[in-house]
């Protein structure tokens, strides 16, 4: 994440295995794209085993405002009599009519000495380009808090974390926060077969400085915008397991000597009730999925990582494990969206 009084190769914002069964949490163009309000809950454990390693929460939440038309799509939830993911659907599939939606992302990622939390609300408008293509454009808005546990610094082992700071030589000896503000934007493609999505996070680059007893700076950093984007396809191989391939590529300047980080992922569903999937990073690790729906209202998914030789990392953690809970609330006719997720 960041570091004291140096600059480090790595992206501020957290990384999340799961984003194929989320991806509102990375582009705000997702907003409202439902039928129904998506509530979903995320706890990510990330490289057990390495004291002050990544540990990451979130709680989102959006629906549509003036939707109207209940279809299935791609990822529908059962309809009495009918699978909705089977090819008599797909003949028949429309895109959905113009609609706004609003949503809310409450996160707080834990990072060695560092917490970042933020608060952010979110709009989007989707709108058709042709009868089985849509388009949607949003943006979220809201607060940052970086906050430093002066409690991590404990040089000398008392426990008190009164100690001094040898990087800066100065005493730490009072709670440091800074709030900033942000904002994201992003676009998404998507259609009966695909879906294509490009997103920026942090899009106001900002400094800030943690300042003890207002003379030393403990430590300089800086925001800095992340670019996602995303492409997926859907294959029918039976009329009830669909397979979905995806790729997503991070761009955040100064993450790695590269800078680019492509990740392949695949999602074979059958029909609205199991799911696996597995994912690549392009060196750094790979991840085995698993999901679940219940009763149409209820989903429950999990994911495994693992850091691959090349990540130096490798050595002294035992994985990351995440788990996405997911709750589909006021889904009048068991119906979710054409996002091919």
């Amino acid at each position: 994440m960041m570091g004291l009084a140096a600059q480090l190769y790595a992206q501020q914002k957290p990384h999340y295995t799961q984003y194929v069964v989320n991806p509102f949490v990375i582009n705000p163009a997702i907003t409202g794209i439902d039928n129904y309000t998506d509530l979903k809950m995320s706890v990510r454990d990330q490289w057990v085993g390495i004291k002050g390693a990544p540990m990451t929460s979130y709680l989102t939440i959006h629906g549509p405002i003036g939707k109207k038309d209940y279809r299935t799509s791609s990822t529908s939830f059962r309809i009495p009599g009918q699978n909705p993911r089977g090819q008599y659907y797909w003949e028949n599939y429309t895109a959905a009519e113009p609609h706004h939606g609003i949503g809310m992302t409450i996160m707080n990622d834990r990072t060695g000495s560092f917490n970042f939390f933020s608060a952010t609300a979110s709009y989007a408008y989707h709108l058709g380009l042709n009868p089985t293509t849509n388009l949607s454009g949003g943006f979220s808005a809201g607060i940052t808090t970086v906050s430093l546990d002066r409690s991590m610094h404990d040089f000398d082992g008392n426990g008190t974390g009164n100690d001094v700071d040898p990087a800066t030589a100065s005493g730490i000896t009072q709670a440091l926060r800074k709030i900033r503000p942000t904002m994201s934007a992003g676009l998404w493609l998507y259609s009966r077969d695909y879906f294509a999505g490009f997103a920026i996070q942090q899009v106001i680059p900002q400094t800030y400085d943690f300042v003890d007893n207002n003379t030393a700076i403990l430590t300089k950093s800086r925001f800095i915008p992340h670019l996602f984007l995303t492409a997926g396809y859907r294959f029918l191989l039976t009329d009830d397991i669909n397979a979905i391939p995806s790729i997503m590529v991070k761009y955040i300047k100064g993450s790695s000597i590269r800078q680019f980080q492509p990740e392949l992922n695949l999602k074979l569903q059958y029909q609205d009730l199991l799911w696996l999937g597995g994912s690549y990073r392009y060196q750094d690790g790979y991840a085995g999925m698993l999901g679940l729906s219940v009763s149409n209202t209820f989903n429950v998914s999990y994911s495994y990582d693992r850091s691959d030789k090349r990540n130096i990392l490798s050595p002294y953690n035992n994985g990351t494990h995440e788990v996405v809970f997911g709750f589909l609330l006021g889904n009048k006719y068991s119906e979710a969206c054409p996002r091919c997720y």
